[in-house]
């Protein structure tokens, strides 16, 4: 990205912040005191890291000389065994053993059930919820929102309570606007669409005229949709689509 500048050569300025001009053409103010912020935060980050890898490698200083950590597990495993048989011979032991590691794991499997429902419902409720509610998707977009959630819906997932997007590399998607924060939702969603190769088909036409400007097949009122979009659907979307009588085209 470069700085923008005015007919005169002079930086232009909005808000009290100077503006950039990023690759893709957008004009957008970067906020130095924001970033100086993040930055410092990061930093303090950091160190944190840092002082959490020292105290675990003062911790794994103190089995310095175990070489076969399978042998060690074993001897200790012995040496218990030779202590419980004062009470039962080691067979006995073993069969204790295994009944209490049949009760844990049926306790434990019934608990990952009831977690995975509750991501579940956590999942429709705080992103599902999103692309219902969404600006972007109703103004910008030319398809509804459970098709845009179809397959978009997989970019976003829920860490520490809060909606974060990712981008098709695995890689977090950032605010332009705030720079070192994670972008919101629209802003995240907006991103994602602009790198979509059938993005032409799914934005709503900006409104220009010219050699450029040209409207969806949405908006047309034709029910089509190419195939390389209809693919990239789920199970869910595919039915949604051609319920609503969309036609595959190539």
């Amino acid at each position: 990205m470069k700085l923008k500048l005015d007919a005169n050569g002079h930086v232009v300025v909005e808000n009290g912040m100077p503006v950039y001009v990023h690759d893709d053409g957008k004009d957008i103010p970067f906020d130095a005191v924001a970033a100086m912020t993040k930055i410092t935060s990061l930093n303090g980050e950091a160190k944190t890291h840092r002082e959490a890898k020292e105290v675990a490698e003062a911790g794994l200083a103190k089995f310095a000389g175990i070489t076969d950590p399978t042998k060690a597990l074993e001897a200790l495993d012995m040496m218990t065994k030779i202590d419980q048989k004062k009470l039962l011979d080691a067979g006995a032991v073993d069969q204790v053993k295994a009944e209490i590691t049949k009760v844990f794991q049926q306790q434990l499997d019934e608990a990952n059930g009831k977690s995975q429902t509750l991501e579940t419902q956590l999942y429709n409720e705080m992103i599902g919820g999103r692309f219902g509610g969404s600006k972007f998707i109703s103004e910008k977009m030319a398809i509804p929102a459970e098709f845009v959630r179809s397959h978009f819906g997989q970019n976003f997932k829920i860490e520490d309570g809060k909606v974060v997007a990712y981008d098709g590399q695995g890689n977090k998607v950032f605010s332009r606007t705030k720079p070192g924060e994670l972008a919101g939702f629209d802003e995240a969603l907006e991103s994602l669409v602009e790198l979509h190769p059938q993005k032409d088909y799914i934005l709503k036409a900006s409104g220009t005229t010219g050699g450029d400007s040209r409207q969806s097949q949405h908006q047309a009122g034709q029910k089509t949709m190419k195939r390389g979009a209809f693919d990239s659907l789920d199970n869910a979307g595919k039915q949604a689509a051609l319920k609503d009588g969309v036609s595959i085209v190539d």
